[in-house]
């Protein structure tokens, strides 16, 4: 369990009276908890330099008397220079616990969100602009950063050494002390006031910040189609409409704060101009000595101190807490199970001749409300051979490979691998016997050989140049100035040798069952063959699943079978279903269409 998850579990286990009084306080300590020593050792830092802030001003008066009197210097002086000294070393002290805890609550709050994204559910994540998850990671933990180190710390120093100032004002002159609580408590009162707008605008122009991430990311996903479609402008302008928003919150923030502040500055300076004339006239009257009269006005003049702490780190904490509960927001995303159990025994073959998968009445939908994607699917996929699924677009063919590889769990029927449930298995325990190639096949960030070993670490040279020869892409690599170690983006493929190259990485680990997504629907003729002589291989040595869209595809296959509107239509072999199968037969003569060539005009 992460840092962060611990402290939700402490928070949950003793979310009682602070949870329940103070929910939002309680989201933000939660990530400071697993650090609470070091920011106990901070607090105490803090408090040693502010306590030889607080006795400068005495020792100043010490000074003062000396002089009055003639009295020797060295010892109040050098007890004044100790006292810099030694403040100044507990100052760098703090701030570099404090940053180091605020660092490193950031980097636990980035790889707990992190390991939720990739954990996550396929649902969960896709209904999210991936955007806005991003900034999730980047923007929020950085006000995260300082509200759950410095800020708590800094407004509890920040309270004690104005309690601290006001007693030892106290001690000099009760009478200016009076003058100076009044000041304070107008401002306090107008600070009560303000905070909670503050907070409700930082909070919307975060929100926005998020919208404009998940927007931006989508506009470059798709930048040709924009481009394409002369569609820069309104891009542009969606985008710039969530940036609008925000920076109308945040400037909301702003002025609040700026009057905050000069509520602060002006109370305070009214407070010491009084001290000032009515300290002089307490002096000429001979009820007060001079020297009191300065240590006075150092501690007045010493409260802007405490009182900037206190509004810096009240209004960090109000974007803390608005940035804490969007990254607990995270931790309610659905995760898969990936611990690893022991394989329960097979209810089914154990001689390795039944088949390797199986649907038995499985329906499922993409939502609790939604109507079902598919309904009723029985479907056997044997230990070898080729098994293709066809149907009209909606008939329900990626809603069986996403229940296929778990992606999406099933409201009725069962799915059963090698004999076995699922509900018995783990993702982990699924996945790892299959391999899967995506209709688009990204590329991820890194090398030709990351892309390649991305599911086999470790591969070694020769087995990577082999299926490189099996997609017939060993001449391309050995012709690239790196070979398998050039860098390799989206932009510096082609659409089918990106197709390739994923259908290489999924062969690699000679998977038990081979789940090809449209995988030849939007390739050239020697990406097609390619993937056809695959196919064909990997039926010999294997199971195969397909969602075809090719004409070639589909009449090899072992078995295909007719998807419409979410059930099974028609199952054989592609002779069987010309003969039986009305809506086969017009796919194929759609499909046949499709690769004669246009009439000369």
């Amino acid at each position: 369990m992460s840092a962060p998850q611990q402290a939700a579990a402490v928070q949950e286990g003793s979310g009682g009276r602070s949870g329940g009084r103070f929910p939002r306080l309680a989201v933000l300590w939660s990530f400071a908890v697993p650090h609470r020593r070091a920011l106990g050792l901070g607090f105490l830092l803090a408090l040693g330099g502010s306590a030889t802030a607080l006795a400068s001003p005495l020792v100043t008066k010490w000074v003062l008397d000396a002089l009055a009197t003639s009295g020797s210097l060295l010892q109040p002086v050098l007890v004044l220079a100790a006292m810099t000294v030694v403040g100044a070393g507990l100052s760098f002290g703090q701030w570099v616990v404090l940053g180091t805890v605020g660092e490193q609550i950031v980097l636990e709050a980035r790889r707990s969100i992190v390991d939720r994204y990739v954990r996550a559910r396929i649902g969960a994540i896709t209904a999210r602009p991936a955007g806005e998850l991003v900034t999730r990671v980047t923007s929020d933990t950085l006000l995260l950063r300082q509200a759950a180190s410095s800020s708590l710390i800094g407004i509890v120093n920040g309270l004690v050494v104005l309690v601290g100032s006001l007693i030892l004002m106290g001690v000099l002159d009760l009478v200016l002390l009076s003058t100076t609580f009044v000041a304070l408590s107008i401002v306090t009162v107008l600070f009560l006031v303000l905070m909670p707008g503050i907070a409700r605008a930082q909070q919307q122009a975060q929100e926005h910040v998020g919208h404009l991430g998940g927007t931006l990311e989508g506009a470059l996903r798709a930048v040709r189609t924009v481009k394409a479609s002369r569609a820069e402008a309104r891009i542009a302008a969606r985008i710039g409409a969530d940036a609008d928003i925000s920076a109308e919150f945040g400037i909301r923030a702003v002025r609040r704060e700026a009057i905050a502040w000069t509520i602060a500055w002006g109370g305070l300076q009214v407070a010491i101009i009084t001290i000032l004339g009515l300290g002089a006239w307490r002096v000429s009257e001979g009820t007060m000595e001079v020297s009191s009269l300065i240590a006075f006005l150092l501690y007045a003049f010493g409260l802007m101190g405490p009182i900037m702490e206190l509004t810096q780190n009240i209004t960090a904490l109000q974007s803390g807490f608005a940035a804490a509960e969007r990254i607990r927001e995270v931790e309610a995303l659905e995760v898969e199970e990936h611990a690893l159990v022991p394989a329960p025994a097979r209810t089914g073959v154990d001689d390795g001749t039944g088949p390797i998968l199986r649907l038995r009445g499985v329906t499922a939908a993409y939502g609790p409300d939604a109507a079902p994607a598919v309904s009723g699917v029985d479907l056997t996929i044997p230990r070898r051979g080729h098994v293709a699924v066809v149907g009209p677009s909606g008939a329900g063919k990626t809603t069986v490979m996403s229940l296929v590889l778990r992606f999406l769990e099933p409201q009725a029927g069962e799915i059963l691998l090698d004999g076995v449930p699922y509900s018995a298995l783990t993702h982990d325990d699924v996945r790892r016997r299959m391999a899967y190639v995506e209709q688009e096949s990204p590329v991820v960030p890194g090398t030709i050989r990351e892309n390649l070993t991305f599911s086999e670490p470790g591969t070694s040279d020769e087995d990577l140049h082999r299926v490189l020869a099996e997609v017939q892409l060993d001449g391309l690599v050995a012709e690239l100035p790196d070979g398998l170690d050039t860098p390799l983006s989206a932009t510096s493929v082609s659409g089918g040798q990106r197709q390739r190259i994923a259908l290489a990485r999924a062969i690699l680990g000679a998977p038990e069952l081979l789940l090809l997504d449209e995988a030849t629907a939007q390739v050239d003729a020697l990406t097609e063959a390619a993937i056809h002589r695959c196919i064909q291989d990997r039926a010999g040595r294997g199971a195969v699943l397909t969602i075809a869209h090719r004409l070639s595809t589909v009449v090899d296959a072992d078995e295909i079978v007719v998807l419409d509107a979410g059930r099974v239509r028609a199952r054989g072999t592609h002779a069987e279903l010309l003969e039986a199968d009305e809506l086969y037969r017009g796919f194929i003569e759609a499909l046949r269409i499709g690769v004669q060539p246009a009439p000369r005009t």
